[in-house]
């Protein structure tokens, strides 16, 4: 069964920096994408970012190009989200998630392909 858990949430001022960690158990890591999604209080999950299954590619939304960087370490089975340059609309919950395909059909970390969800972890932005 697929597990994922992330960590590193927390209360930071607008212009700080958080980084999210998720580790996964349960699956071969490096026969996945990974990707980070979030939720703020009313409204839709949307995706953040997503890595390929050997760290090579990546995709950002682009509310975050050039503020948060995604990467992996796939011998600890761990996913990372740097993120700079917080702005109070980041506040949401951050969930992660590991997804058999990284590209298909116009989409990124498609979540037709996803495993599981993680409990997430909350970052909030004060401003």
């Amino acid at each position: 069964q697929v597990q994922v858990v992330e960590s590193g949430g927390g209360l930071v001022q607008a212009g700080g920096s958080l980084r999210l960690s998720c580790t996964a158990s349960g699956l071969r890591f490096d026969d996945y994408a990974m990707g980070w999604f979030r939720q703020a209080p009313g409204k839709e999950r949307e995706e953040v970012s997503c890595i390929e299954s050997s760290g090579s590619s990546t995709y950002y939304t682009d509310s975050v190009k050039g503020r948060f960087a995604i990467s992996r370490d796939n011998a600890k089975n761990t996913l990372y989200l740097q993120m700079n340059s917080l702005k109070p609309e980041d506040t949401a919950m951050y969930y992660c998630a590991a997804v058999r395909v990284y590209y298909r059909g116009g989409d990124y970390c498609p979540t037709r392909y996803l495993s599981s969800w993680g409990q997430g972890t909350q970052v909030t932005v004060s401003s």
